[in-house]
């Protein structure tokens, strides 16, 4: 989709259309023109497309360059125009640049050199960072590795140039930038992919590509007819890059501080983190982004003046995280090596770089240089120009206004923006409405019909619009604007309605994460619980063969039976696995004794302790479900505008809850449902829906949060979502002044509030709905028990729809008994990154480069300290740390209009640096905040350790978290743990995880009811859930038969052969789903995932499918026990009647019954009757069945 027509428009603009001819003929070298922000995409476009020359646009932040690349794509077409990413780490940082940012960056380089598929783009779109930096020289001539379907490669070679492109080598594909070898499968994560491709060789040749996702690791989809492995890293480790890292850490071995350690792995061909870093030290030579493209280009700089200003800010950062940064990534000492090249370039540097290669350097500003043309022009970039050059035209910047307005903003006042329309059409001028959505076009097109104004929809605006008619586009144009020039006038959706600017980089669309792989994570001396035999110690994983017959078993050791005896060893065969759990509890629990009663004992006083809550917790149950609530109607056309209305593309997750919360409204039982997601995984969406749907239904909504702040912020966030709608939503937290309090609780009490935002202060008995229909709570885990109560009372019969990233233990154990419903958001937005979480003592240096740092990509930064008689103290010491950065103190001691006004400004990026105490813990969402500092992290708990981080990282941005305690004092035990868990559950979605590990470093008692005792010590937490999960079936009258003990042992080889699956705790991973399948379907999934990850099932695998398939035939029949006796064959228990008795004699002779044992044995089949071996793997298999089918 393009718009060419209007495109064509702009540039017919009489000093548009002179600044086109002068740039074909390559002249002035600086000009500078003046025009309005919004005009800016379609200036550009219109020189890009008049020239016919590339050019080459520079912002100041990546996201104005990211919303200008998206305008100029819907405006020149997506190929024509390319955005070319900076690092997000600074060039000295020990971190590398992400993979998928590399790929972007070397693709369009790739493009620029004429190595790509994609002819060069004509607009590149680059924050100043990346044309300050240097890369290294001729990264557009990394070719990528490429498989098409039918082409012939050698997997092992492929594999190599995979190393050899950086990408790393596992056993499973998660993260961009690893692949996978398994048997004749490839699995590889390109940087520049939204999901990893798995490539399916037949011999040497392609013989399938299709994409796959990452949680459950089956493919979907189409087949693709090819894939492009970009490389990972802008540093490839070559042989020359190998001997220079080899020279240099000899060189500086005996140099304190030195980096030999990160120079000897780069040596031996292993990639490092941060070794860009070393570049300049390692390569040949750098270059900057104006040397690769053509020496014609057309440099245009939006905003000269924020560029210069910010160019600057980076130099300097830059310079500082040079002298800090190998200290400050404790390696201690000083840089003994120079790597000054690879810093940012002075942007007048750069400017006469371009200069040099004889390309334009234009500038686009919002305000003229000078009022009138100047006899002689002054240049105002940083250094004196010389005239040498013999051009007079370079003794100063020509400025050339083009005349242009912005268009107004009419902030939802639909008339006002109607009239607006009506008057320019009526005047005969061009009209174009641009809409972001074509949901959105439809409305705007409807609306303009119904107010009079002759309105026509075009998809493809390749023709000017014409004069008369209001035309209505859908293109990404953030604000309008008026050109009397060419009589036309824009106007935009966001314009008319007044909303805020969204970040649409966040539209990505992540996989479905269903059936969740989590290979079992078993290392040697991990406490197990083996449901017969009790708590044991895992100690590998072992091959062993009897009987002739290869069968893999886990090795547990348990307490030994006689004193000063090594440890009892159980082998437990792998269809045995659905029997062993990990353990979760305390710390080191005793190990059980095989066979002992001391663990029969532990379990049933489990068994009766959980009976008794069970019984509590069904009354509770049956009471709810007795009860009657209000059945709300089906989704209106509102609702679905709304919903089309987001500005992100839901997860998966999100849209499945969405789906069960209204499932649940529409029903006559009233809803108590808690939708479990981690910190900023886009719960608060989900209420808002549901509060819609309430309110479309004529109800009243409460939404209760803890904090007076977040009262704030859901307030901000309902209110703009339902901008447009007839919907009131109202505030009520200490903040409301009493007028403002009084009228809110008329309002309830009239029905004319739709929507309150509030504290506990909505309990208060002053408080009185007309028609209550839905409860949000947010952040559960922060109401207490009374306030809970006292919902109760509330909502006897109103839906409860409550959120929680780290749920208490409570909530947690409430729900996964299935007493609550429970949703659980498990997928993260695409594109969030792990925080990178730093745990150390707090050192001066270090601080300061960290919110330098944050400065330098226009972040912000949270800095805890949670003591309030000190704080102000600790902002004055930030301040003289950090000059450039404003500060702002919040605690919740002050005034409330001082904290909400503080509150306000950062949020609204007024000040860069918050100095506050824990009061920000509660679900405050500040996406442009990306480093957390904790002053006295060794004084604080792990949820508010993991909400507090959960505060940064929110955004594509890489997140930071530094947890800082005093170097003079010692850490305490628990404080230590608490620092440890956390610095190893950075990944996305560790709410879970970290709720987790609160039970065990707490010890978890008993969750449910009042007594603490630890029965969830003595069993370990999932055996206690699955006997909790056992009663409430009980009462609730499902029969829950406990499964017996299988025991099936015949000589047939089946297991997964280790040149089949290679990695131990992927083989693991699949013996536990065949474990636990109970039916024929389940066994033909497993073996459909078998086939799509590892390839065609060998004998032995085949096998061992078989075996599940008949103990499921067996457990059908009854039989628990079918093992070799000799030359016979036992099965049991068997109690035979005599008619089955005959049958057996007749058709198995010699067969004997034992009555008394209760088992039958019957003789092994021989190949043949004389001199014959006996039968063996599957034959044997299928003759025991046939034996299960003819007599049980």
């Amino acid at each position: 989709m393009t718009l060419s027509g209007l495109v064509e428009l702009v540039g017919s603009d009489p000093t548009i259309a002179r600044a086109v001819a002068d740039a074909r003929l390559g002249r002035p070298r600086a000009l500078d023109l003046t025009a309005p922000e919004a005009l800016r995409p379609a200036l550009v476009a219109a020189l890009s497309a008049g020239t016919g020359r590339t050019s080459l646009l520079i912002t100041s932040t990546y996201r104005e360059a990211e919303a200008a690349t998206s305008s100029l794509q819907s405006l020149l077409g997506d190929e024509a125009v390319a955005y070319y990413p900076a690092w997000e780490t600074l060039p000295h940082e020990r971190l590398s640049p992400r993979s998928d940012t590399v790929g972007r960056r070397l693709e369009v380089l790739r493009r620029l050199a004429g190595n790509d598929e994609l002819p060069a783009p004509r607009v590149v779109v680059a924050p100043v960072r990346s044309v300050l930096q240097p890369q290294v020289r001729g990264l557009g001539e990394l070719l990528p590795v490429s498989l098409r379907t039918g082409e012939s490669h050698d997997l092992s070679d492929v594999a190599r140039a995979l190393v050899n492109a950086a990408y790393l080598r596992v056993d499973l594909v998660e993260r961009r930038g690893e692949f996978a070898v398994r048997g004749g499968i490839l699995d590889v994560f390109p940087p520049t992919e939204e999901h990893p491709v798995r490539v399916d060789f037949f011999g040497d040749e392609v013989d399938e590509i299709r994409t796959f996702a990452v949680a459950d690791q089956r493919s979907f989809g189409d087949p693709l007819g090819e894939v492009v492995a970009s490389p990972c890293r802008e540093l490839l480790i070559t042989d020359s890059v190998k001997a220079r890292a080899a020279e240099l850490a000899d060189r500086t071995s005996g140099i304190e501080g030195n980096l030999s350690e990160m120079l000897d792995k780069i040596a031996q061909g292993h990639a490092v983190d941060g070794m860009e870093a070393l570049s300049p030290a390692l390569v040949d030579g750098l270059e900057l982004l104006i040397d690769v493209l053509p020496a014609d280009t057309v440099v245009l700089v939006s905003d000269p003046d924020r560029v210069r200003a910010r160019s600057r800010e980076l130099v300097t950062t830059s310079q500082e995280f040079l002298q800090a940064s190998w200290a400050a990534a404790a390696s201690g000492g000083k840089a003994p090596i120079d790597l000054a090249a690879g810093a940012y370039r002075e942007l007048a540097d750069v400017r006469s770089r371009a200069f040099d290669r004889g390309q334009l350097w234009w500038s686009l500003s919002p305000w003229a240089a000078a009022p009138d043309p100047v006899a002689t022009p002054i240049d105002d970039w940083d250094e004196p120009i010389e005239l040498s050059v013999g051009e007079a035209d370079l003794a100063g910047v020509e400025s050339r206004t083009i005349e242009a307005r912005e268009g107004e903003v009419f902030r939802g006042d639909a008339e006002a923006g109607l009239a607006a329309v009506r008057a320019r059409v009526n005047a005969g001028d061009r009209v174009l409405l641009v809409a972001d959505s074509p949901g959105l076009a439809t409305r705007m097109g409807e609306v303009l019909t119904e107010g009079g104004v002759p309105a026509r929809g075009s998809l493809d605006l390749s023709t000017p619009p014409e004069p008369g008619v209001a035309t209505v586009v859908v293109a990404e144009l953030r604000h309008g604007f008026t050109l009397p020039g060419v009589e036309l006038a824009v106007f935009t959706a966001a314009d008319l309605a007044g909303q805020r600017e969204v970040d649409k980089s966040a539209r990505r669309m992540p996989a479905r994460r269903k059936n969740t792989i989590d290979p079992l994570e078993l290392t040697a001396g991990d406490p197990v619980v083996h449901e017969t035999h009790g708590v044991g110690r895992y100690v590998e994983m072992v091959q062993r063969t009897v009987q002739g017959a290869t069968r893999e078993y886990l090795v547990l050791e348990y307490a030994p039976s006689k004193r000063g005896q090594p440890g009892d060893r159980l082998f437990v065969p792998m269809d045995q696995l659905h029997l062993i759990t990990r353990y979760i509890g305390g710390e080191n629990p005793t190990l059980d004794k095989m066979g002992g009663s001391d663990w029969s004992k532990r379990k049933s006083r489990a068994r009766k302790a959980v009976r008794e809550i069970a019984a509590e917790l069904i009354k509770l149950y049956a009471a709810r479900q007795a009860s009657k609530g209000h059945a709300f109607g089906p989704d209106t056309v509102w609702q679905r505008e709304l919903e089309d209305a987001f500005s992100y593309v839901e997860t998966p997750d999100q849209l499945a809850a969405i789906t069960e919360v209204k499932a649940d409204m529409e029903q006559l039982v009233p809803m108590d449902r808690l939708i479990c997601g981690d910190v900023g995984y886009g719960k608060t969406e989900i209420a808002v829906r549901a509060a819609f749907k309430a309110v479309m239904d004529g109800k009243q909504v409460a939404v209760l949060v803890p904090t007076t702040l977040l009262v704030q912020q859901h307030h901000a966030t309902f209110a703009d979502r339902y901008a447009g709608f007839p919907v009131t939503v109202a505030a009520l937290s200490r903040f409301s002044t009493d007028a403002e309090r009084k009228k809110v609780i008329a309002g309830l009490a009239d029905g004319s509030v739709d929507v309150v935002v509030g504290t506990h202060g909505l309990f208060a008995n002053s408080v009185q709905f007309k028609d209550l229909g839905l409860v949000v709570v947010d952040e559960e885990q922060r109401f207490g028990v009374e306030h809970k109560e006292a919902l109760k009372k509330l909502r006897l019969n109103v839906d409860v729809l409550s959120m929680s990233a780290t749920p208490i233990p409570r909530t947690l154990e409430m729900a996964i008994t299935g007493i609550r419903e429970m949703s659980v958001i498990a997928t993260p937005p695409e594109e969030r990154h792990p925080v990178l979480t730093f745990a150390g003592p707090w050192d001066e240096a270090q601080v300061r480069a960290a919110i330098r740092r944050e400065l330098a990509r226009e972040g912000q930064v949270f800095y805890i300290h949670n003591r309030v008689n000190s704080i102000e103290k600790t902002a004055k010491r930030i301040a003289e740390a950090v000059p450039e950065a404003r500060v702002a103190v919040a605690h919740g001691q002050m005034n409330e209009h001082a904290l909400e006004q503080v509150m306000v400004d950062f949020w609204e990026r007024r000040a860069d640096v918050l100095v506050c105490t824990t009061i920000v813990e509660a679900g405050l969402d500040i996406s442009s905040a990306n480093t957390l500092l904790i002053e006295r992290a060794d004084l604080l708990g792990l949820s508010q350790l993991h909400q507090l981080r959960g505060r940064v990282g929110r955004s594509r941005e890489r997140g930071y978290a530094y947890f800082l305690y005093p170097p003079e004092k010692p850490l305490t035990e628990t404080a230590h743990d608490r620092l440890a868990t956390m610095a190893a559950h950075t990944d996305l979605g560790a709410g879970m995880a970290i709720a987790m590990k609160d039970l065990e470093i707490r010890g978890a008692g008993n969750l449910l009811g009042g007594e603490q005792s630890g029965h969830i010590a003595e069993v370990g937490f999932d055996l206690y859930i699955r006997l909790v999960g056992e009663a409430v079936a009980d009462f609730r009258g499902e029969p829950a038969e406990p499964e017996p003990e299988m025991k099936i042992e015949l000589p047939v080889e089946a297991h997964l052969p280790v040149d089949y699956v290679e990695s131990e705790r992927l083989r693991l991973e699949m013996y536990k789903r065949l474990a636990l399948v109970n039916d024929e379907a389940g066994i033909t999934e497993v073996r459909d995932e078998l086939v799509d990850r590892y390839g065609p099932l060998p004998e032995s695998a085949e096998a061992l499918l078989a075996v599940a398939r008949f103990r499921l035939l067996a457990r059908s029949k009854g039989i628990t026990e079918i093992i070799m006796a000799g030359t016979a064959v036992r099965f049991s228990p068997a109690d035979l009647p005599d008619s089955k008795q005959l049958r057996l004699n007749r058709l198995y002779p010699g067969s004997q019954i034992r009555k008394a044992a209760g088992h039958v044995l019957i003789p092994r089949p021989m190949t043949r009757p004389i001199a014959g071996q006996p039968i063996v793997d599957l034959p044997l298999l299928e003759w025991a069945s046939t034996v299960l089918n003819d007599i049980f």
